[in-house]
Order: C-alpha cells, then sequence, then structure tokens
C-alpha cells in the first residue's frame, strides 16, 4: 500500500486523521496575555496554539506578540470576537503559506 494518497482521498485522509490518537488537538485550552496593558484570555483547540505558535518562531516573535499583532489588524474587520480571529488567521496561515510546501501536502503527490 503506498503512504501517498490521490487528491480524491484527501477528505478521508483528514476524517483518518481524527482518531483518538490525536484527541489532544481537539481539546480546549485558555491562556492569559496581556494586550496594550489589558488582561485578556483566550480559549482555543491545541491545534490551533500549535500553528500560532509555529507563526511565532517563523516570524522570530513571541507569542503574546504574535497575538497582539492579530489583535491590532485582524480585530479592524470582527471588533468582537479574538478567538474567531485567531482561528482564521490560522487557517490562512496553513492554507496560504504552510501548504505550498511539497511536505505539508503529501495527497497531491502521485500515488506510487
Amino acid at each position: 500500500m503506498s503512504i501517498y494518497l490521490e487528491i480524491d482521498n484527501a477528505l478521508m485522509h483528514m476524517f483518518n486523521a481524527c482518531t483518538t490518537d490525536q484527541i489532544n488537538e481537539f481539546i480546549s485550552e485558555k491562556r492569559g496575555f496581556r494586550i496594550h496593558g489589558h488582561s485578556t484570555t483566550v480559549s482555543l483547540e491545541h491545534a490551533f496554539w500549535s500553528v500560532l505558535e509555529e507563526m511565532g518562531r517563523n516570524e522570530g516573535l513571541t507569542l503574546p506578540k504574535i497575538i497582539e499583532l492579530i489583535h491590532d489588524q485582524c480585530l479592524v474587520a470582527n471588533d468582537k470576537n479574538l478567538a474567531s480571529c485567531l482561528r482564521v488567521i490560522c487557517l490562512k496561515y496553513v492554507n496560504i503559506y504552510y501548504a505550498r510546501s511539497s511536505e505539508a501536502r503529501p495527497f497531491l503527490r502521485e500515488s506510487r
């Protein structure tokens, strides 16, 4: 059996990733930050925290600084829900930057 998936199996590949082995990715975690001197708490699933941490590493910024930057830029469009902005930014980051690498998309390679 090939380790590569055909493009029409991408959805099934995602469902297979939703196993009990991956349960931690679905668990919400609250983290506290100071944004411009104001304390705030954000609750996100671990999968989103992982993406935000990766964004910080790639940009050379701390997680609180990434949160503050997203707060300042994203809340123009969504002035009430920081967690929602963070999730959307994570999805955009994964879709635009991370997913461009061939290692990130093995299901797009040809089946062997």
